[in-house]
């Protein structure tokens, strides 16, 4: 064997090791356990999965600033628009009066200083007329003196009024700026997640869904657990939730009637409508914009996001929860679902998702609130 062809051998060899290897060593088909590190990524579901939930939960944090913000600026500009008009009938009112103390100097100098009068009543030959004229003057001094104090409480009005519109302009221009920035958060968190989820293989979306419906079945059983209330059941209704049976209360006992049945009613009607962040309906809603439309159809308006609703609603037990009270989540209380019974909750999930029903305790739970009490 000369040297040229013991070479080309061991090439051959060489070659043939390194297909076994790569044979041995590349990705199967993906029968990997949910926990088994991702070959490509080196990830593991879990880790994709917690990945993802903490993108689309700060960009649910950020969605009720933005909201918050939204709110506050809507409402500075309800008060910017009644100052203004304040502004306007106070303007008007200086100049009322500037045109009345004008009239009343002129009738001053039409009647004469009361010096002169005085004059008249000793020498003039007509008495009666001098005590016309002083009673007309005596009248337009007083007047001028009243329209110049009137004049001056009015100037005082205006320039209050000014300032404190100049300051809700102000107000108004920090809220859009807020606004503005919890909306860019928003969107690069949404666009973060989502690049992550359109670079997912067919096997890792179908792992991600199994590991989702696991977790499920676990927070069903941590809901038992913790002493949750079964408040009846409303169903899991598909679809503008028909199909679904009567709300009833603590203990499958009293039916949910009134507003709290109405509420319910409308969230499940809202099922398979899409979550898109900042909305309140009527084709989509965010969390917080699925529970207050849902009141405010059912006659109690209630706050528009989930931390002013845990701040201003009632408060109840966990063990007391029935259909149509709010269960806010996460320590921050940054999401909000509508229980409506049997361990379950209605609620708009996140973005990509559409509004569905879930287990109660799938998320962290900070409290119950009970609206229209």
């Amino acid at each position: 064997m000369n040297v040229s062809t013991g070479g080309r051998r061991l090439r051959s060899r060489g070659a043939t090791a390194a297909l076994v290897c790569a044979i041995v060593l590349s990705p199967g088909p993906g029968y990997a356990a949910p926990g088994d590190p991702d070959p490509n990524t080196g990830q593991s579901i879990e880790d994709i999965r917690d990945q993802l939930d903490g993108l689309y939960r700060e960009a649910e944090v950020a969605t009720e600033a933005y909201n918050a913000a939204n709110e506050k600026a809507t409402e500075q500009e309800k008060r910017l628009t009644t100052l203004r008009k304040d502004l306007t009938r106070a303007e008007k009112r200086v100049k009322d009066l500037h045109a009345l103390a004008g009239a009343a100097a002129r009738t001053q100098y039409r009647g004469g200083d009361l010096a002169a009068t005085g004059i008249q009543l000793l020498l003039g030959d007509h008495p009666e007329s001098a005590l016309d004229e002083a009673s007309q003057a005596r009248q337009a001094m007083r007047g001028l003196v009243n329209v110049s104090e009137t004049q001056k409480t009015a100037r005082q009005e205006l320039g209050e009024q000014t300032e404190a519109a100049t300051k809700e302009l102000r107000k108004l221009r920090s809220s859009r700026a807020d606004k503005a920035a919890a909306k860019q958060k928003i969107e690069k968190k949404i666009a973060t997640a989502e690049r992550i989820e359109a670079g997912l293989e067919e096997e890792q979306t179908r792992r991600l869904a199994q590991l989702e419906k696991e977790r499920a079945k676990e927070a069903e059983a941590r809901w038992t657990e913790s002493g949750g209330s079964s408040g009846g059941s409303a169903g899991k209704g598909k679809g503008k939730g028909k199909g679904r049976g009567k709300a009833q209360g603590p203990g499958g006992g009293t039916r949910v009637n009134g507003a709290a049945g109405k509420a319910v009613d409308f969230a499940m009607a809202q099922i398979g409508k899409p979550y898109v962040w900042g909305a309140v309906g009527p084709s989509s809603y965010d969390c917080s914009g699925l529970t207050s439309a849902a009141w405010a159809a059912a006659g109690h308006p209630i706050p528009r996001t989930s931390q002013a609703q845990w701040g201003g609603l009632t408060r109840v037990s966990l063990s007391s929860a029935r259909p149509g009270d709010l269960i806010i989540y996460y320590n921050d209380a940054t999401h909000v679902g509508m229980y409506i019974g049997g361990g379950q909750i209605v609620h708009a999930p996140r973005p990509g998702r559409d509004i569905t029903t879930a287990p109660a305790a799938s998320m962290p739970v900070l409290g119950v609130v009970r609206p229209g009490v």
